[in-house]
């Protein structure tokens, strides 16, 4: 089993990132990010471009938004006047669709469920805000599967940041070396290499438009099936 090849004959944690890794998010996303530009009097962004955006939290992403671009220059270009005027509309908007056209990726149940009857604990760390990320899960079903969920607002730092992974760690009397973080993107390889962690990656997900290979991930897969196949 590749998880015992990552993490020894005693797992200790498998931490999972949210979006892009254990759930497609961005129909739902997306269409909050065009109600909310549609509502601010501009042109939506469309599905394609919002795909690129994900991945810092809610507050970068709306002002990647406005900003109509990716990258600190253009975020940097967004007064906080604008942003505080366009995260409020962003969040009724999301709040109103979230779960609605987001799906689980295949394999992602069964790989849940064989980690849970191993009694492997399981947490999701995830730089989304957590009242956005605990009712997703409860809509599809997965939220029974967790320990500890553990949202992008529930700490001053988030990912690449090992702060939530360490508090993690700490919290369920875990090794770090034995515990594994699952992600999509290269701020899930940063914040599980600062922490201590094993770091499994997808081949699918955002990461930003950016090959997953190129930030050297302990292992690879097409799906997470496989981490316990």
């Amino acid at each position: 089993m590749l998880l015992n090849r990552l993490l020894g004959p005693e797992p200790g944690l498998v931490a999972f990132d949210l979006d892009g890794t254990l759930v497609n998010s961005v129909p739902d996303i997306a269409t909050a990010v065009d109600k909310m530009l549609v509502a601010l009097g501009r042109e939506p962004a469309g599905e394609q471009a919002v795909a690129h955006w994900v991945g810092n939290g809610a507050e970068n992403l709306v002002r990647r938004a406005l900003a109509g671009g990716h990258g600190d220059a253009l975020e940097a270009s967004v007064s906080d006047a604008e942003f505080a005027t366009a995260f409020p509309v962003f969040r009724k908007h999301y709040q109103a669709c979230n779960g609605r056209l987001t799906r689980l990726y295949d394999g992602v149940r069964e790989c849940l469920e064989v980690l849970q009857a191993l009694g492997v604990p399981q947490a999701v760390v995830t730089n989304k805000p957590k009242l956005f990320a605990d009712p997703l899960l409860a809509a599809l079903g997965i939220d029974r599967f967790f320990d500890r969920v553990i949202g992008g607002d529930c700490f001053p730092e988030k990912k690449p940041s090992p702060m939530a992974l360490d508090h993690l760690a700490r919290d369920l009397s875990v090794k770090p070396g034995h515990s594994l973080m699952v992600g999509d993107s290269k701020h899930d390889v940063g914040a599980g290499r600062a922490a201590g962690y094993r770091v499994l990656c997808v081949s699918y997900g955002y990461n930003h438009g950016e090959p997953i290979a190129d930030s050297r991930p302990d292992a690879i897969v097409d799906s997470l099936a496989e981490l316990v196949a």
